[in-house]
């Protein structure tokens, strides 16, 4: 047992005097070093569990909500109901001018207050769709540009039909927007000529398979038989029951829409940026132009709210750890008045006697951090082999993100820091003889 002591001394003696009496402190009083370490292991961990815990099931929400839409779409401008002046008698304006104006502000009044119906929307193509899609593709921050032609019509086979929406596409610009080929349970997306392809919903409920033949058939009466190339499973039931893929140029043909498409629809880089290059494109193209943050606000709004209360939670556990740190510092410098009393007379100065418990408050950070980043991804592994999707995969995975442990690392030991300051500049402020009289 002698060497191993022999080789601990000499091993301290190279420690700075600072760091030397911090371990000794720490050493000393065990129960306290371990409760206090307990507590910032547990802070550190609840932070990184619930922060990767939140966001990836904020991520998986967002890539099973966006997965099948497009983060912008343009669309034409709706038809409007315009109310025409009222007319003017120039032969009454003329003989006497007050009473003209009177009627006028009558007529006025009478015409805002009258009920206007609104105007039933059909569908219409996007004006000069070409010079808009080359605008769209060319504005920052847009990734993938895709036209689109989509209208009602019924799929029918035998004495069974079914409302389904087509879905007139070029397959290799519509792939950018939604990744059909990961949903592909036959085939592959590819469409030309009379092939179409179906859900795996609308498959069950007309009794198709890939190489049968499917009649569509629209609003204007225009028929076609198509030929089933693929299925497809969205994770959706309700597109898987809806959606008709058919070529670009067929669309155009049944819905009457020659050369034109009803809508454009569009990636961008920055997911939440989408809003501010969908009004910059509105501006530009006159067109009516909708992000996925519009059309999906109640979304938005839950993911917000779910930020905040795990920012919350995160602020309440940084200062519950602060705490701790700081009593269990403080019930330290009462009990070590003696000790504190005796390096202060023995030569050693206020900033020595700070920086003592400066580096405990530091050092039971660093220890923690590196503890709860470990218990973090155990829970995660745990958590993530507990609860599943509906299919059977994980619904998170068990990972850690660097830079999230990197940050958290350095919270917990700057809270450490800042909790050890009270504590510290009480120890630096004690009198020696007052220190050792007690």
């Amino acid at each position: 047992m002698t060497a191993p002591r022999s080789a601990i001394g000499a091993a301290t003696r190279w420690l700075p005097f600072e760091l030397l009496v911090a371990l000794r402190f720490l050493r000393e009083g065990r129960m306290q070093s371990v409760l206090i370490l307990a507590g910032v292991t547990g802070g550190v961990a609840v932070i990184i569990f619930l922060t990767q815990l939140i966001n990836q099931l904020q991520g998986t929400i967002i890539d099973r909500v966006l997965g099948s839409q497009a983060h912008i779409v343009i669309r034409p401008p709706d038809d409007v109901t315009r109310i025409p002046p009222p007319p003017v008698d120039e032969s009454a304006v003329a003989e006497n001018p007050n009473a003209a104006s009177a009627n006028g502000q009558k007529d006025t009044e009478n015409a805002t207050t009258r009920i206007v119906q609104p105007r039933a929307q059909r569908l219409r193509p996007v004006d000069q769709w070409e010079q808009a899609a080359a605008l769209a593709a060319d504005t920052p921050g847009v990734l993938a540009v895709s036209p689109l032609v989509t209208g009602p019509a019924f799929a029918v086979r035998g004495t069974s039909n079914k409302s389904v929406v087509l879905m007139g596409v070029v397959p290799e610009a519509y792939g950018r927007i939604v990744k059909m080929d990961g949903y592909m349970t036959q085939g592959r997306f590819a469409v030309q000529g009379t092939q179409t392809l179906i859900g795996t919903e609308l498959a069950k409920d007309l009794g198709l398979a890939v190489g049968d033949k499917l009649r569509v058939t629209t609003a204007s009466g225009r028929a076609e038989t198509l030929h089933i190339s693929g299925l497809f499973d969205t994770g959706n039931r309700d597109l898987n029951r809806r959606w008709v893929f058919v070529s670009l140029k067929l669309a155009q043909t049944l819905l009457d829409v020659p050369g034109g498409v009803s809508q454009i629809d569009l990636t961008v880089t920055d997911l939440f940026g989408a809003e501010a290059v969908a009004r910059q494109l509105q501006g530009r193209t006159g067109q009516t132009v909708e992000s996925w943050m519009q059309t999906n606000s109640g979304l938005l709004t839950a993911l917000a709210n779910q930020s905040v209360s795990n920012n919350l939670i995160r602020s309440f556990v940084v200062i519950i750890v602060a705490l701790g740190i700081s009593s269990v510092l403080v019930v330290s410098v009462v009990q070590k008045q003696r000790e504190i009393g005796i390096l202060r007379a023995m030569g050693a100065g206020r900033q020595r006697i700070m920086a003592v418990f400066l580096l405990q408050g530091g050092l039971v950070g660093l220890v923690g951090s590196a503890a709860g980043s470990g218990l973090a991804w155990t829970l995660l592994t745990v958590f993530s082999y507990i609860y599943k999707s509906p299919d059977g995969s994980p619904l998170f995975a068990a990972e850690l993100d660097p830079n999230l442990v990197i940050l958290a690392s350095v919270v917990a030991m700057g809270v450490g820091l800042a909790a050890a300051a009270l504590p510290a500049r009480r120890a630096a402020r004690m009198d020696p003889v007052q220190a050792i009289r007690s």
